[in-house]
């Protein structure tokens, strides 16, 4: 697997494995809140946020370049460089459940460790989410908090979980 920046032309791939509402809150939690999600809504709510230098989104290929995966890294607070968080996580669902979503964020822990000076990386994820939890829980990421939020769809427990590089 390799890590490289994320393209314009991604988003058609990534819209297309989320397939049912319930799978886009898991990915976006109310950053989109719209089914069915159009390429061109996923560039559009990237383009000012990657201007801001910020954001740095990533698509996860195989070594045919084939996307298996994408996430992103975010700076969450305005002039603190020591915390980033992961968010967007998402792998291709016919991939699912081998691993490919624990070895796309290892490269990302490594990304950040070559690329930026944060020394926490945070991220959410619902409690309905079980798989992704167990996927975040073998890379050494641990809760922190916990979160009621409301989606368009119902109120979903969040888990906020970190880990220290």
């Amino acid at each position: 697997m390799i890590l490289r920046a994320y393209r314009k032309e991604d988003s058609a791939v990534i819209c297309k494995w989320l397939a049912t509402e319930e799978d886009l809150y898991k990915w976006s939690a109310d950053r989109f809140n719209k089914f069915p999600l159009l390429e061109n809504d996923i560039n559009e709510n990237y383009a000012p946020q990657i201007k801001s230098g910020r954001f740095i989104p990533l698509t996860a290929t195989d070594e045919k370049e084939n996307i298996t995966g994408h996430f992103i890294i975010r700076y969450p607070r305005e002039n603190d460089d020591s915390t980033i968080r992961f968010g967007f996580v998402i792998i291709n669902p016919s991939m699912r459940g081998r691993g490919y979503g624990k070895e796309m964020l290892k490269l990302g822990t490594e990304y950040v460790r070559k690329n930026l000076t944060a020394k926490r990386i945070d991220l959410g994820v619902f409690a309905n989410n079980k798989t992704a939890i167990n996927c975040y829980e073998k890379l050494g990421f641990r809760e922190y908090n916990r979160r009621m939020c409301e989606m368009p769809i119902g109120i979903w427990e969040c888990i906020d979980m970190e880990f220290f590089l």
